[in-house]
C-alpha cells in the first residue's frame, strides 16, 4: 500500500527502465532459483517485495505460505527497501536471477513492463474480472494486464469531530465549504486545513484530486481548471487557513499535526487509521475529499502494489507464481490483506462487503470506484509530469509565481526531453 514509508512513486524506475531493457536483451531474462525446476518438478518458488517493515513483512509472509500451499510450493520471501526494488530488479536481470513473483509499487509497473521483463497474465488463464476499472489500468501496458493488486488505497478528508462539532461546522463536501470550514477552524496554535505540499512524487500525489475532480489533466497542466485547483491551496495558505509549513511536510507530518491538535482537517490515506485508534481521545472521522460542486464525484489517485511474473526460462516455475498471485487476489485473500493493513480490496464486490465491515473505510472505498491510476493517461512519461506538478506547487504557494505562470512551467517540465 502507499504508506508514509513509501511516498506514491518510485523515482527511479523512470531512469533505470531503459537500463533493464538493455540488460535483458544482452543476457536473456533469467528466472529465480525454485528447487527443483531442474527435474521438471517445482517445489518452491522465490518472491521479492519491499514489505520491509513490520507487522507487514510478517503478514505477508504469512499470506505468500498459504497461497503457496495452494499451488504446491514453498514461496521463499525477499524484502528490500522501497528504494532498493528497482536497483534490485536490474542486478537481477544482470545475473539472470529475477525472482518467480515480483511485486511492484503501481506506477513503476508499465516502465517494467515496457522493459519486455513482465509477463501478460491472460496466459495462465489468471482471473482479473471484478476489478474497477481504474485498479485494472494500473496493472495494464498497451492492453495487456502484467500485475494485479490484492488491495489499493487513496486519500480522504480526515476531520477532529470534536473541533468541528465546538467550532458549529459541517464537514465540507465542496471547495467554498472548504474554504469557509478551514478559515473557521483556525485558531491560534491551530490551522483548519493540512496537505503534503513538499516536493516530492507524494506531493503531487496529494494534489490530484483537487486536479482531476476539477477537470484538470496532466497531459496538459497549463489549463484554467488545473489553475482554479492550484488557487484553492494558494487561498488556504494565503488566509492562514493552511500552514505555509505544509511545502515541507510529508503525509507523515500531517498525519502528527492532526494527532497534536495543530490542525482541525487533513488530507490523508487509510494506512493511518492504526496510529488515529491508539489515541482513544481522539475523535476523528473520514468524508470524501470535498469537490468544486457539490454531486460531484471526486477523482483521487490510486496507491498499492502489483504483483507480477517475469519473464523466466521456466514455464513450471511462471505457471507456480502465477497460481500464487491468483490465490493473493482471490475475495478471501484480498478481504483478509484488507483488514490487516486498512486498505481497500480490489474487486468492487469485496470492497463493498468490506466497507459495511468496517465503517471507517466506508469514504475509502467510494473514493476507489472513480479512483485513477497515476500511469493511465501518460503510461512512463508520468514522472516528468509529477515533478512537474510538485514543482508549480512549490511556486505557487510560496508566492514566486501565480499558479497560471507555475503550471506553464510545469507543462515545459513535462514536455521536456
Amino acid at each position: 500500500m502507499i504508506s508514509p514509508a513509501r511516498p506514491p512513486a518510485r523515482r527511479t524506475a523512470a531512469l533505470l527502465s531503459g537500463a533493464i531493457a538493455l540488460v535483458l536483451a544482452a543476457t536473456g531474462c533469467g528466472g529465480g532459483t525454485a528447487t527443483g525446476s531442474a527435474a521438471g518438478k517445482v517445489t518452491s518458488i522465490t518472491a521479492l517485495d519491499y514489505y520491509t517493515d513490520e507487522p507487514e513483512h510478517s503478514q505477508w509472509g504469512e499470506m505468500l505460505t498459504a497461497c503457496g500451499k495452494t499451488a504446491g510450493v514453498k514461496v521463499e520471501q525477499t524484502s528490500v527497501p522501497g528504494a532498493s526494488l528497482i536497483p534490485k530488479v536490474l542486478q537481477q536481470a544482470s545475473s539472470r536471477t529475477l525472482p518467480d513473483l515480483l511485486m511492484l509499487d503501481n506506477p513503476d509497473l508499465q516502465q517494467i513492463a515496457q522493459t519486455g521483463a513482465l509477463t501478460p497474465l491472460d496466459q495462465y488463464g489468471v482471473d482479473s474480472g471484478g476489478f474497477a476499472k481504474g485498479i485494472l489500468s494500473a496493472g495494464t501496458y498497451k492492453g495487456k494486464v502484467y500485475g494485479l493488486a490484492p488491495y489499493v488505497s487513496t486519500v480522504a478528508l480526515i476531520y477532529n469531530k470534536d473541533m468541528l462539532a465546538k467550532a458549529g461546522v459541517a464537514v465540507p463536501r465542496n471547495w467554498d465549504e472548504l474554504k469557509t470550514a478551514a478559515a473557521e477552524l483556525t485558531r491560534p496554535g491551530r490551522y483548519g486545513m493540512a496537505v503534503d505540499a513538499n516536493p516530492t512524487f507524494e506531493g503531487s500525489w496529494q494534489f490530484l484530486p483537487f486536479l482531476w475532480s476539477n477537470g484538470g489533466d496532466e497531459k496538459h497542466l497549463d489549463t484554467p481548471q488545473a489553475a482554479q485547483a492550484l488557487q484553492l491551496w494558494v487561498d488556504l495558505v494565503k488566509s492562514g487557513s493552511m500552514s505555509k509549513s505544509v511545502l515541507n511536510w510529508t503525509q507523515a507530518d500531517v498525519h502528527d499535526q492532526f494527532v497534536a491538535g495543530r490542525t482541525a482537517m487533513m488530507i490523508n490515506g487509510p494506512w493511518r487509521i492504526p496510529a488515529l485508534n491508539k489515541d482513544e481521545n481522539l475523535h476523528w472521522g473520514v468524508a470524501p475529499i470535498p469537490v468544486p460542486k457539490t454531486g460531484q464525484t471526486p477523482i483521487t489517485p490510486l496507491g498499492g502494489e502489483v504483483w507480477t511474473v517475469p519473464q523466466s526460462p521456466s514455464k513450471a516455475r511462471q505457471e507456480k507464481a502465477a497460481k500464487v498471485l491468483a490465490c493473493l487476489n482471490d475475495s478471501s485473500s484480498m478481504l483478509a490483506l484488507a483488514k490487516q493493513h486498512f486498505t481497500v480490496p480490489s474487486r468492487s464486490t469485496v470492497a463493498s462487503q468490506y466497507a459495511e465491515q468496517v465503517p471507517s473505510m466506508a469514504a475509502f472505498v467510494k473514493s476507489v470506484e472513480a479512483a485513477r491510476s497515476r500511469t493511465s493517461e501518460l503510461g512512463v512519461k508520468w514522472p516528468k509530469a509529477a515533478t512537474g506538478i510538485y514543482t508549480a506547487v512549490q511556486l505557487a504557494l510560496t508566492g514566486e509565481q501565480t499558479p497560471e505562470e507555475a503550471l506553464r512551467h510545469a507543462q515545459q517540465i513535462a514536455t521536456s526531453n
